[in-house]
């Protein structure tokens, strides 16, 4: 390929660049840029930059090389001239560490954390995270709101009293004489004794004192049995009347409108709320 001067000029004309020399060929040949690029397999822009001189465009200068001789020999010329004329890869130089054998050691410790952190950062991961969190604070939260009633009645007791109460199952309790019986609509009294023998009945240890006092806000059925079988009280209390009870401990005890009764036991307050079920609260007092 000539390097012909300027028409009218005696001065020859100024070299052409390696990326002048590769366009001119390949339009001497007829070949489209487009054509090209797809024979070679990279992009149109990347043949645009070499052809232009643009190597700032291109990844560095040992590509844009090897992209060169690539063009050379699909356009069957001579690539020594072009490769002569593109700038040259920067030669490895060896350099002195001036620090010496003393220079302490430093680890790739914070590149392996910046890759890390990479692909930490990246959104599916987060979203997996996220949804790992909320799945243990549901978990926590079902766990630390399922408290054994159980558990809440004999602390509920314990707290007011000075020995410890639990609840009494009614199957394990003998039925009352048909005399004893309450009123429609509310649960059958407790007794306890010899089987078989009739339980005593008394009309109350004491009008407001005692180890149960029982203060009732409406109509309420309430019966304590103490543990030598003896009846303390079984009856119904008045709106604004109050009753107190002893006996030989254990006191079982029923009250048929839990909602509507205050208890006292050994003069502490007594919360019915978790010995009862369906208004009817069953109970006993140990000592």
């Amino acid at each position: 390929m000539s390097e012909l001067g300027t028409p009218g000029s005696d001065l020859p004309a100024p070299p052409l660049s390696a990326g002048a020399m590769m366009r001119a060929a390949r339009e001497a040949a007829g070949l489209h840029i487009g054509a090209l690029a797809v024979t070679l397999r990279v992009p149109v822009k990347k043949l645009e930059a070499l052809e232009a001189d643009r190597f700032d465009l291109l990844p560095d200068m040992v590509f844009a090389r090897a992209l060169a001789a690539s063009v050379c020999r699909n356009l069957a010329i001579d690539a020594l001239p072009i490769l002569a004329r593109l700038p040259q890869t920067a030669a490895p130089q060896l350099r002195t560490d001036e620090a010496g054998i003393n220079v302490s050691f430093r680890s790739n410790a914070a590149g392996s954390g910046s890759l890390f952190w990479d692909q930490f950062s990246k959104p599916y991961v987060l979203l997996g995270c996220a949804v790992l969190m909320g799945v243990l604070l549901w978990a926590f939260f079902v766990y630390s709101n399922r408290t054994p009633v159980a558990a809440v009645a004999k602390t509920e007791a314990a707290a007011v009293m000075p020995g410890p109460a639990a609840l009494i199952a009614p199957a394990s309790l003998p039925a009352a004489p048909a005399a004893e019986q309450a009123p429609a609509g509310l649960p059958a009294p407790l007794a306890s004794g010899p089987e078989g023998a009739a339980p005593v009945t008394v009309a109350g240890s004491g009008a407001t004192t005692g180890a149960l006092v029982f203060k009732a806000h409406g109509a309420s059925w309430v019966e304590v049995v103490d543990g030598s079988g003896v009846v303390q009280l079984r009856r119904m209390l008045t709106g604004g009347e109050t009753v107190g009870v002893s006996g030989v401990m254990p006191l079982a005890v029923v009250i048929g409108h839990a909602d509507v009764t205050e208890v006292q036991v050994h003069g502490k307050p007594f919360d019915l709320a978790p010995m009862t079920k369906d208004k009817v609260a069953r109970f006993e007092v140990k000592q």
